[in-house]
């Protein structure tokens, strides 16, 4: 799987995770597919990008509700905590994000629609 680090590629404890989310939400703009931020909570980097109007980012910290958050919502955007999930449950998560599909429900698109 092909994928493009828009992250910092150092420590600068002075950089801001909003200049980073920023760039995968035009680059979800630019060509569509997946996307996936991650800050200290998460939750900066989800507001952030769901400013975007081609993104739908949902804050991913349990297997099942991203999976559902996949299916019935569609969700190209995946927000990580790094201070709150294990590396090993956060490497599952991105695992499932990226291998669930769509469900294309009649009533799933219409709701997404809708948004």
């Amino acid at each position: 799987m092909e994928f493009e680090d828009l992250g910092n590629d150092h420590l600068d404890l002075e950089d801001d995770y909003p200049d980073f989310a920023k760039k995968v939400a035009e680059k979800l703009g630019e060509i569509g597919d997946k996307g996936i931020v991650i800050c200290g909570s998460g939750v900066g980097v989800d507001i952030c990008v769901n400013r975007y109007p081609q993104v739908r980012c949902g804050l991913g910290y349990a297997l099942g509700q991203i999976k559902i958050a996949r299916a019935d919502d569609d969700v190209n955007c995946l927000a990580l905590s790094a201070d709150f999930l294990d590396e090993e449950v956060a490497k599952e998560i991105i695992d499932t994000f990226l291998n669930t599909d769509f469900s294309k429900e009649e009533k799933k698109v219409r709701r997404i629609a809708k948004l």
